[in-house]
């Protein structure tokens, strides 16, 4: 029979009473320690945040935007306590809160020798305007349309479009109706959509003349096919030649914006009787897979054949290439694209904008006067038409950049 609690317990001798458990289950005689942080295989949040440093949802909300308020020891103390526990912040779920994402859409390529320079300049540009970046790609297995549509789903109030081919996708006229639209580095001529580009025309005016100052007049294009900014840079070089009576030596090979484009090309040099003096490729990685297969064979820049890019990427300025090269502002392009999609949110225009930037050439040791210019004895303005495969080595030169300007803008 058991004893009521509280009262005697048989099984103890002298029947002691017994107000606890059993010995082998009589919990430790210490504090339970602090917690240290949010329950096991919850995410953190703010307010463990702001329960560790024993302040405010609030101010933890002021530090981790980095706003002015909080003393730089209470700063520390919330910014100590966010990496302890792993803390990051909810975009998905502050976004939702807010009435405004101030999200812009990117969609980019990863084929052409800019889209990266660009991409990087987009992010420090939006920052300065509030704005954050969102970035989806164009892939083989992934249209323009499904691409476009997720930065839609993501609530990104306007998109900002690189590497667009020069027809715009059929919806696009469409999406500007619904968010604003900034093309860069090509003009679809997509109904409300604003562009920022850079003069393609006056970017190969730049390479023709300098070929043309060194004595060159047998000068090829590689082009760049239907990608953007090739139509405009391939008119240009054939009315640029002709202008200056050289439509004689009018050439034009079939390419694209890749390095096997220019192999391709060099290839079809090397397989002729001789070759041109100068080349100016549709880009920097059409330029460098044209000097490497010409190297292979044996030909070399710019002792043999001198070679200009386009876009003056990182390509151009690595120190074994050393190409020269037409140079577009990337860091002034996100600049004013950015600038033009917030002038749509914040400011109401409404009005397109076509924005024209000016290039400029940077000159390196990839280009130099034709093997018959600089040759001994040669006075610099004779016939510098093709010649065999062997060339002269005639040293290096020295380097310099052009400038012709600030960018124009056109409404």
């Amino acid at each position: 029979m058991s004893s009521p609690p509280g009262g005697p317990d048989p099984a103890r001798p002298g029947g002691a009473r017994s107000d606890g458990p059993p010995p082998d289950r009589q919990a430790p005689d210490r504090e339970a320690p602090e917690r240290e942080g949010p329950v096991r295989g919850k995410r953190p949040t703010m307010a463990d945040v702001a329960a560790r440093v024993g302040v405010s949802r609030q101010l933890v909300s002021l530090v981790l935007a980095g706003r002015p308020g909080p003393n730089a020891g209470t700063r520390d103390r919330i910014l100590r306590a966010a990496e302890d526990l792993d803390y990051h912040a909810d975009t998905a779920a502050r976004l939702l809160r807010r009435a405004r994402t101030r999200q812009l859409g990117v969609l980019f390529t990863m084929e052409h020798s800019l889209d990266p320079h660009l991409v990087e300049a987009l992010y420090p540009a939006a920052a300065r305007l509030d704005y954050s970046i969102v970035l989806s790609a164009m892939l083989p297995s992934r249209g323009v349309r499904e691409a476009i549509d997720e930065l839609l789903g993501l609530r990104c109030e306007a998109l900002i479009l690189i590497g667009l081919s020069a027809e715009a996708p059929a919806h696009l006229a469409t999406v500007s109706q619904q968010v604003p639209v900034v093309e860069i580095g090509q003009r679809t001529g997509a109904a409300g959509a604003d562009s920022v580009r850079t003069s393609d025309s006056e970017g190969i005016r730049l390479a023709v003349d300098h070929l043309v100052e060194l004595g060159h007049r047998e000068i090829v294009h590689v082009d760049g096919g239907e990608l953007p900014g090739a139509a405009e840079r391939r008119q240009a070089y054939l009315r640029e030649m002709r202008a200056r009576g050289l439509g004689a030596h009018l050439r034009v090979l079939p390419g694209d914006y890749t390095e096997e484009s220019g192999a391709r090309a060099a290839r079809t040099l090397l397989a002729e009787p001789t070759l041109p003096t100068a080349v100016v490729a549709g880009n920097d990685l059409c330029a460098c897979g044209l000097l490497e297969t010409l190297v292979r064979s044996g030909v070399h820049a710019p002792e043999d054949l001198s070679v200009v890019g386009y876009d003056d990427s990182r390509t151009a300025r690595l120190s074994f290439l050393s190409l020269t090269s037409v140079r577009q502002d990337a860091t002034a392009m996100a600049e004013r694209a950015v600038r033009a999609a917030a002038e749509r949110l914040d400011d109401g225009r409404t009005d397109t904008e076509a924005i024209v930037l000016a290039p400029t050439l940077a000159v390196r040791s990839s280009t130099g006067p034709p093997p018959d210019a600089a040759a001994p004895g040669g006075d610099g303005h004779g016939d510098h038409g093709g010649r065999d495969h062997g060339g002269r080595d005639h040293g290096g030169r020295d380097h310099e950049s052009k400038s012709h300007g600030n960018g124009d803008h056109e409404r």
